[in-house]
């Protein structure tokens, strides 16, 4: 998945111990300074770079320092949404929100200041306290979303930054890290969770993922992992997510609850519970995608049965008919309810 040739650092990421480790991974890159990782005119405002969309994100890495530490207010997937430790990645979901500010690239940034964001996360934790009362997130500990940007799980491949995370929340009773991910690594068997980390593995249909999933692992083997993350110390939920509606969504949806519900063990299936996310896309995303996958867009981009809605930011985002919306997320979440009972639904939108 990555065969790194160049490295755009900040030199204050170079002076880091985890800076210096990366760069050590892959002592053959080209090591480049640059004033800032986030913003990188050779990589993000290129525009042929759309042209090796994928290729970049092989062989481009960009380490930086992480100048602000903040915990966001969330309320869905976790509490809080923490100050990811990177940005971008080495997979290329066709839908991903992350490059729709990204330019005409996305490939991984990492933060190598990782030990003053656990810092800043264990600051938080303590001053939140004792959950109190439960809510959708979790029943007794506040959720910390680790991954907003980016997927731990190719992260792990970069550097230490998400084994120094999962470690640093199995020492904090009242709190638990949580990510997202759609890449089976089976080097987070060995992390030690003790129970403080939830994995939320994405799924949906196989025929869907084939075309919109790029370099990604695949449904079956997700699903396959559940168990032997949950036997390692994990508690692995599931993401419904993206739901793209087309003329058979609803019959493959039927064809991927079977599946679940026939693989599944009992003890994954009692500790399960899924959010279930209906496709948002961009226009901006949308353009850049025809240069490099345009087949996506025939499922993603439906002017048919969307709608476009102003974002806070000033984007152009485009979501399913709120109308038609909600009747298809009610037929969906009765199809959960008849073909796997046992799943828990946290949320849908």
């Amino acid at each position: 998945m990555l065969d790194v040739r160049t490295i755009y650092a900040e030199p204050a990421a170079l002076e880091l111990e985890r800076g210096r480790q990366i760069v050590a991974r892959w002592p053959e890159a080209e090591v480049i300074e640059v004033a800032s990782a986030n913003r990188i005119d050779a990589v993000h405002n290129a525009e042929e770079n759309v042209q090796r969309w994928v290729r970049t994100k092989s062989e481009v890495l960009a380490l930086g320092v992480r100048k602000t530490l903040t915990a966001r207010v969330n309320g869905r997937s976790a509490d809080w949404i923490a100050a990811s430790a990177s940005n971008g990645c080495a997979m290329a979901c066709a839908y991903c929100y992350v490059p729709r500010h990204k330019g005409y690239a996305n490939p991984i940034t990492v933060y190598a200041n990782i030990e003053q964001m656990i810092g800043y996360l264990r600051r938080h934790v303590v001053r939140q306290g004792p959950k109190t009362e439960p809510n959708q997130c979790d029943p007794e500990a506040w959720v910390y979303d680790l991954g907003e940007n980016s997927d731990a799980s190719v992260d792990a491949m970069v550097s230490d930054n998400v084994a120094d995370l999962v470690a640093a929340f199995r020492d904090l009773p009242t709190a638990k890290a949580s990510f997202a991910t759609k890449l089976v690594n089976r080097d987070l068997l060995t992390y030690e969770p003790q129970g403080r980390t939830r994995v939320r593995f994405s799924v949906m249909p196989e025929k869907t993922a084939k075309l919109l999933d790029i370099r990604t692992s695949s449904v079956t083997e997700r699903i396959a992992a559940v168990d032997d993350f949950l036997a390692a110390g994990y508690e692995v939920h599931l993401n419904l997510s993206p739901v793209v509606v087309h003329e058979e969504w609803l019959e493959d949806w039927a064809e991927l609850l079977d599946h679940l519900n026939d693989v599944l063990s009992p003890a994954a299936k009692a500790q399960a519970a899924a959010e279930v996310i209906f496709l948002t896309h961009n226009q901006g995303l949308h353009e850049v995608n025809l240069g490099w996958h345009p087949q996506a867009e025939n499922l993603l981009w439906r002017p048919d049965i969307q709608e476009f809605k102003v974002s806070q930011n000033g984007m152009r985002n485009v979501r399913y008919r709120a109308a038609w919306k909600a009747v298809w997320k009610q037929r969906l979440l009765d199809l959960i309810a008849e073909r796997t009972p046992w799943l828990t639904v946290r949320y849908a939108f």
